[in-house]
């Protein structure tokens, strides 16, 4: 028989998916599972998009061009000024989700066998798309005590070496909900200038910054025009998850230029995902408003709620939907299981995400969990019930 390839062996397993056939066999049998694992937000998608979708009247579903439509693209280039990024539709290349764009920007600024830079916990699937891309992930540890704050600039310094091409941030962050702060990016840019880095800016999350904090993108710094890629996606802002379209940004002609290649290769983001994609730019401001502010009262009860069990740590996060908390247990992955496997509450149980999947050091902590707050709150505080009665029943709980 013959083999598959080795990218195939080595191609991980979604941290965030691998616990699904232990949540459907609790379902199977009569259990009411709270779903904490995954970002699939409940808030629901702008009406503009929906009616958008509805009243399509072509004739044909025809390919579009390999960068996204010229309407698009000029209408999310006014979105991007407005936030002050100063680009051009000719900077935005449309791709099939932020996944996508997060490949492509991979595949164009490095080589196979070169390294990139990543704060962790990270995106679990940056460690898929590196493998398609055939590069290295170089990991840089960041802390709960402090948040997962960026580490120190002179631990980066450390792991450059003359395979480091790039250096990759989730701002704010999956899956700690960090939002980085000026400071800190100009810390980085300052880094990419010395070392002639790309630095590569997930920045999937904007819209979700909470208690006034400031968003700063790579793309407000100066003197990084030719070193900045922004990776975007309506998955989140719009609570449009199965649109999958995203964009790549970059002021970097020659850049841009290779990504268009690999996306002509694939040839063409989705026609009706566009079109819906192009009338959620008249989402009003109310609608974003009003999500901002449910999600502060879900973080709120969330990061408070789980404060409150005994033995548990959680930083509250300044943006995203998401928390990682540090749990009294032996291992993430077993007690997650176990959740699932062997306990309900009420005839409910929670699924989490292990956190070790975020990892990739050999030392790093074994007893977080990731949480999304994507429920109501009163499905919030159901869950946490059910958390802390499994903490206090699970046969690994730690002192």
């Amino acid at each position: 028989m013959p083999s598959i390839s080795i990218k195939g062996r080595e191609m991980p397993a979604s941290p965030i998916r691998k616990l699904t056939p232990y949540a459907d066999k609790a379902k199977q049998e009569g259990k009411h599972v709270y779903h904490l694992n995954i970002g699939q937000p409940d808030i629901e998608t702008p009406q503009v998009m929906l009616d958008a979708i509805r009243h399509i009247d072509f004739k044909v579903w025809a390919y579009t061009p390999s960068e996204g439509t010229a309407n698009y693209r000029a209408r999310l280039s006014n979105y991007y000024n407005a936030l002050g990024y100063g680009i051009t539709a000719r900077d935005i290349l449309v791709t099939n989700g932020g996944s996508e764009a997060i490949t492509i920007a991979m595949q164009a600024c490095l080589n196979p066998g070169e390294e990139i830079i990543i704060p962790e916990p990270f995106y679990a699937n940056y460690n898929g798309f590196a493998c398609s891309a055939g590069i290295t992930i170089k990991p840089i540890l960041a802390h709960i005590d402090n948040g997962f704050a960026l580490p120190p600039i002179a631990a980066f310094e450390e792991l450059i070496t003359a395979k480091t091409k790039a250096i990759a941030i989730c701002n704010p962050n999956n899956p700690t909900g960090y939002l980085y702060s000026r400071q800190e990016l100009e810390a980085l840019r300052d880094l990419c200038l010395k070392h002639d880095l790309f630095l590569l800016s997930d920045e999937a999350y904007r819209e979700f910054c909470y208690d006034g904090r400031e968003f700063v993108s790579p793309m407000h710094l100066e003197g990084l025009e030719e070193h900045v890629v922004i990776l975007d996606t309506v998955s989140k802002r719009y609570s449009a998850c199965g649109a999958r379209l995203g964009c790549m940004i970059t002021k970097n002609k020659a850049l841009w230029n290779a990504a268009l290649k690999f996306a002509q290769a694939r040839l063409s983001p989705p026609a009706v995902a566009q079109i819906a994609a192009e009338a959620a730019l008249d989402t009003p401001q109310s609608y974003f408003d009003a999500v901002k502010e449910e999600y502060t009262a879900r973080r709120n009860a969330l990061v408070e709620g789980l404060n409150r069990i005994d033995g548990v740590y959680c930083p509250n996060p300044g943006g995203a939907f998401y928390v990682v908390a540090r749990l009294p247990i032996d291992d993430g992955d077993r007690f997650c299981q176990w959740m699932l496997e062997h306990f309900s509450y009420n005839n409910a149980t929670v699924m989490m995400a292990p956190a070790s999947g975020f990892y990739s050091s050999p030392d790093a902590p074994k007893n977080e969990v990731r949480l999304a707050y994507v429920l109501n709150i009163n499905d919030l505080e159901a869950a946490l019930t059910c958390l802390q009665k499994g903490l206090e029943a699970y046969p690994g709980r730690q002192k």
